[in-house]
């Protein structure tokens, strides 16, 4: 078993056991139980009832959390060379389609996420591989293809978001950070959980919300009333 330290298990105390606290309780208590020196992220973990297996049961989505992911979220941009400099005005870490291309290949991938122009797409074949691996690749799904791309860095700068389950049905987001007012950390929790829900496929029978934790980084793990937290969030 995974051995914590003194400060965790302190901590940990402050969590009942087997308990299922609201998301008023649950915002207070991600803040009071943070281990960590730095100023922790704030995560929310969910389990699906989904069969992965289905195409349409595949969650891909994204949201705009309103108060933002506390992260400063490096952002390349697949555009052609003309472009490069506005996309680089607009946020982007790097930009370009050869040149990065090229870095990548070499085994760079110190980003957190990657938007193309939809003329940019066929190049990106060379790593493809690569960028998949790492769920790096752009997709118009996850919102990060598209001709607008100085819109897409700008959103994604601000605190757009990609929601996707694993073959699991799991589904992690960051929603914050420890240093964030309970305020601001609910109601992005509340706007991932809406959107969630929004996206619940036709074809999903039986519960769908099966459980819901939030922690903080290298935090224990909180319950949430899935029910309270569902009916506060719609």
């Amino acid at each position: 078993m995974k051995k914590h330290g003194k400060k965790y298990t302190e901590l940990s105390k402050l969590v009942e056991a087997g308990m299922a606290y609201t998301l008023d309780e649950a915002v207070a208590l991600v803040k009071k139980t943070s281990p960590c020196k730095f100023d922790a992220s704030c995560e929310v973990h969910f389990n699906l009832g989904l069969d992965t297996k289905q195409a349409d049961q595949n969650i891909r989505t994204t949201v705009s959390l309103p108060h933002g992911t506390g992260k400063d979220v490096r952002v390349v941009a697949f555009v052609g060379e003309e472009s490069a400099k506005e996309a680089k005005a607009a946020g982007a870490v790097e930009a370009g389609t050869e040149t990065l291309i090229q870095k990548i290949e070499k085994g760079w991938t110190d980003f957190d996420v990657a938007v193309a122009t939809p003329d940019q797409m066929k190049a990106l074949g060379k790593v493809a591989k690569i960028l998949g691996q790492k769920r790096l690749m752009p997709s118009p799904k996850a919102g990060t293809v598209g001709p607008d791309f100085a819109k897409i860095i700008a959103d994604l700068k601000k605190g757009k978001v990609e929601l996707r389950v694993d073959k699991e049905g799991n589904l992690h987001n960051i929603f914050g950070k420890v240093s964030f007012t309970e305020e601001n950390l609910k109601g992005n929790l509340k706007t991932i959980i809406k959107t969630v829900l929004d996206v619940k496929p036709a074809s999903s029978k039986g519960n769908y919300m099966n459980s819901l934790t939030i922690t903080s980084t290298m935090g224990p793990g909180i319950k949430v009333d899935v029910s309270k937290a569902v009916a506060e969030s719609r």
